[in-house]
């Protein structure tokens, strides 16, 4: 397995498949690189490099104690590209990943960066306050940390139906696959799992949001829940100029499973191979 160091000595997992122009995946809360795969292999198998990494606190990276904060997710980020010596990316960020992709531009800068993605991402403030009164009310975070603190096992065990939509007469994502997220949003470490609910949902991207100064694309599905597309997506398009939005009539949030045909095609387009 690969490993990278970040300058503040926490080592961090990442796959690396194909070659050719690079495509770096940032992944969603609470899962890890593993979620990527309907988009990489594909992807690799087109000519494509594809780079994906567990986020710290997350999957097969350390699980540092400390605050969790977007500064810091997007140093690692930066350390990534600069360990491999990354030109000419696509940044795609999931849910979560998608303020790592803001915070990294407004941080570092595009001079690496060719294009962005914005798949289902939380951009550019998901909670809602009183400058912010189309945002998703606070009460639900509440409630995801109060439960994670009472029976984390329990609660990550059913997000998958929640995260591709499924219920009684949504019969498309197998037991397996539910269990298999549950399985990787296990892998990450109380503290980050929970920490992380704070900060995808609090911190206010809208002053990075005029980082966006590549081409961007942003994708979100209209029935999804956890992450309305009239509070994000909808907002982040108003806030990039010239930006492209594609909007997934009836798709829920973890449209890289659900539409993963869908959003593989979509990316290829974008990217021009």
């Amino acid at each position: 397995m690969a490993f990278f160091k970040t300058p503040d000595g926490v080592e961090l997992f990442y796959k690396d498949w194909g070659s050719g122009k690079p495509v770096v995946f940032i992944h969603g809360w609470p899962l890890n690189a593993d979620m990527w795969e309907y988009q990489m292999v594909p992807m690799a198998r087109k000519g494509l490099r594809t780079i994906a990494y567990d986020r710290r606190g997350f999957g097969r990276s350390d699980q540092p104690g400390g605050v969790y904060d977007y500064d810091v997710l997007a140093d690692d980020l930066h350390a990534l590209i600069e360990t491999l010596d990354l030109h000419d990316v696509t940044l795609v960020g999931f849910s979560m990943g998608g303020g790592e992709v803001a915070r990294y531009l407004s941080r570092h800068g595009s001079a690496r960066i060719a294009r962005m993605v914005l798949l289902s991402a939380v951009t550019p403030f998901l909670v809602k306050t009183p400058d912010n009164p189309d945002g998703v009310d606070r009460n639900i975070f509440d409630q995801m940390v109060e439960q994670l603190s009472q029976d984390r096992p329990h609660f990550l065990a059913g997000l998958g139906k929640k995260l591709y939509g499924a219920g009684l007469l949504n019969f498309s994502v197998s037991s397996e696959l539910l269990q298999w997220t549950g399985t990787l949003a296990l892998q990450g470490s109380p503290l980050a799992t929970i920490d992380c609910v704070r900060l995808f949902s609090e911190t206010d991207f809208r002053a990075d949001m005029r980082a966006f100064d590549k081409p961007t694309l942003v994708i979100h599905g209209t029935s999804d829940t956890t992450v309305p597309s009239e509070a994000s997506g909808q907002r982040s398009v108003a806030a990039i100029p010239g930006s492209r939005f594609i909007e997934y009539d009836g798709a829920p949030h973890g449209l890289f499973y659900t539409e993963h045909a869908r959003v593989t095609a979509d990316l290829l387009a974008f990217i021009g191979a």
